[in-house]
């Protein structure tokens, strides 16, 4: 046997593993540690509260519960008193009367919470479109406005037609006191053959 052993204590480590095992180590992530209450995914939960919601907000929801009140009095009411489980106070049936509605008071809140965050992330998207759209408009008015100046300096049809038919005007006035000083090439050549014959 070692003497560590025989004399009953066991031996320590020194040094830097001995600080190493004592404290933990900030390169590794902590081990979770053990809770007291249940976990659960508050995205299914609060999906499960919509549902609940959804469902108390029906008419179908209204009819079962009115028809299960009026089974549980006429119940206790009429059936031998042996089988009777609440009478006629009814306090067993306000008892759950009040429960259900300590139930759904908190879930229907949770749902409106839930759908007020879905409202404002809407909001908040339809907000940034509406900004992308007016710098759009606004980019698109700058795009037309400067299509317009352009088209300010730009020959129309009407203007050309207008200018050709100063230009014909002014060769005719030409070609009649000028006869021989014809503006095209091919109009003097068939001047020439005309002069010919």
């Amino acid at each position: 046997m070692s003497p560590e052993r025989e004399t009953g204590r066991e031996r320590t480590p020194a040094g830097a593993t001995a600080t190493t095992r004592t404290r933990p180590r900030l390169d590794q992530p902590r081990p979770p540690r053990r809770r007291i209450l249940p976990e659960w995914d508050p995205e299914a939960f609060g999906r499960l509260s919509e549902r609940i919601a959804r469902f108390l907000g029906t008419g179908r929801f209204i009819v079962w519960m009115t028809v299960v009140i009026i089974a549980w009095v006429l119940w206790n009411v009429f059936a031998p008193h042996d089988l009777r489980f609440d009478n006629y106070p009814f306090i067993f049936l306000t008892l759950m009367l009040s429960l259900q509605a300590s139930y759904a008071a908190p879930l229907i809140l949770l749902a409106q919470n839930r759908q007020d965050d879905r409202d404002r992330v809407n909001l908040e998207q339809d907000r940034k479109q509406n900004e992308r759209s007016i710098a759009d408009t606004e980019y698109l008015t700058r795009e037309i406005a400067a299509l317009r100046i352009g088209l300010g300096e730009v020959a129309t049809r009407d203007w050309i037609r207008s200018e050709l038919q100063d230009l014909v005007k002014e060769l005719e006035g030409r070609q009649d006191g000028h006869h021989e000083h014809a503006v095209f090439p091919a109009e003097r050549s068939r001047g020439r053959d005309v002069d010919d014959r």
